[in-house]
């Protein structure tokens, strides 16, 4: 009986000795094959193409949940919570005014939640970069809820207070 080389076998089933080695090099997941994006990852960074390519629409219709509560912690006029689509694109809308962007860095989820990390800064004015943090609950598909966490809670509120000024009193205060 003829020995087979390792070679031989390889050729066979159709991986050259330079595929080999190029799964060799990138470790034990990439020669398992493709990894599977978890289904909530995959919608936030659809939300974040819509985000970024300004479609309100597709935000409303497609990725926020009619019930959406959307968190912005601190001490400055856009902080709070925004309950339901209207406030949250209200507020998206505020964000457009200083022409905020936001890069994802990092994605993952466990069950109901996603956490991101991306970069968010402002265009106009210029002045605000920082690394954010976002906790994203999802159910039936669609974001239901969202924390924001800056990774500098001081410089996001000077921004802020310098970009979105309260008017003068008595303005400023609801009417009864």
């Amino acid at each position: 009986m003829a020995e087979i080389s390792r070679a031989t076998v390889l050729r066979a089933a159709g991986v050259s000795v330079a595929g080999l080695a190029a799964l060799s090099a990138a470790g034990p997941a990439a020669a398992a094959g493709p990894r599977r994006e978890h289904p909530n990852v995959r919608l936030i960074r659809g939300y974040y193409a819509a985000y970024a390519a300004g479609d309100l629409a597709a935000l409303r219709e497609r990725y926020f949940a009619p019930d959406i509560a959307w968190t912005i912690p601190g001490h400055h006029p856009l902080a709070g919570t925004k309950k339901g689509v209207d406030e949250v694109l209200a507020f998206f809308a505020e964000l457009a005014r200083a022409g905020f962007r936001a890069d994802p860095v990092f994605l993952a989820a466990d069950g109901d939640w996603v956490v991101d990390l991306h970069r968010g800064w402002s265009t106009t004015p210029e002045g605000l970069d920082l690394m954010w943090a976002l906790a994203f609950r999802i159910r039936d598909g669609r974001i239901v809820e969202a924390v924001n966490f800056p990774g500098d809670q001081h410089a996001a509120d000077a921004f802020f207070w310098r970009t979105y000024a309260l008017a003068p009193l008595p303005d400023r205060l609801a009417r009864r």
